[in-house]
Parts: C-alpha cells; structure tokens; sequence
C-alpha cells in the first residue's frame, strides 16, 4: 500500500534526505518550500503525512498547521513536525495546534519512519 507524503522544508537538502528515505519505504511523496505552497498542495491533492519544517519564510510551520486543520479537519492529514527548535514551549504549541508528532534534526531513516509508524501511517 502506497502511502502519500508532503515534504515542508525551506532546505532542498533535507526535502532530498526524506524524500530519499520515504520513497524507499513506498510512500509516493511531493514537495514545497514554504506553508503557503504546502497549503496549496494539501488542496490540490491531501496527503497522507505531512513532514513540516517550523522556520520557513512566507509561512512558517506552524501558521501551516493552524491553516491546515482549521481548513480539513483535526485528524488528516498527520503532521509530523521536524525542527531544529527543542524547547518544550515550541514542541507544546505544535501538539496543540494539531501535530500528531515531533522530531529534532538531523533525523535519519530509523527516527523518521517510526515517528509516523507511531501515528499509524506505516
């Protein structure tokens, strides 16, 4: 079973490293560097899982998240929120709005799949 996977991230770098470690795990995934393309994305074709970066310019991560569940709802698509910000205040303010999970960069392929087997989309 294919599953469907936005990349949020303002790095093509890590776009690249995840879009590398969740093709080789059959999810079929696109792309956008900012919240206002993801938001578009999500209206074009709603993904599965949403893999969001927080500091991006435009929209930032969590503006997205905000936009994302009051537009389609708390539960779809998961969002996984991947940051380099670690303070628990910023952690708490994703779960609140609405991010199923949290991961700290770098990640790798082991971190970032079982994040989302955690919130049920392995």
């Amino acid at each position: 079973m294919t599953r469907s996977c936005l990349v949020v991230d303002d790095s093509r770098v890590v776009r690249k490293l995840a879009r590398r470690i969740l093709e080789a795990n059959d999810f079929t995934v696109t792309e956008a560097e900012d919240g206002a393309k993801a938001l578009d994305a999500c209206r074009t074709a709603l993904p599965d899982g949403v893999l969001l970066d927080w500091n991006m310019p435009i929209m930032n991560g969590i503006e997205f998240l905000r936009a994302l569940r009051a537009e389609f709802g708390p539960d779809r698509p998961v969002v996984l929120f991947c940051t380099t910000e670690t303070e628990m205040s910023f952690i708490a303010q994703a779960l609140e709005a609405g991010a199923q999970e949290y991961i700290m960069k770098p990640f790798d392929a082991e971190i970032l799949l079982g994040k989302f087997a955690e919130a049920g989309l392995a």
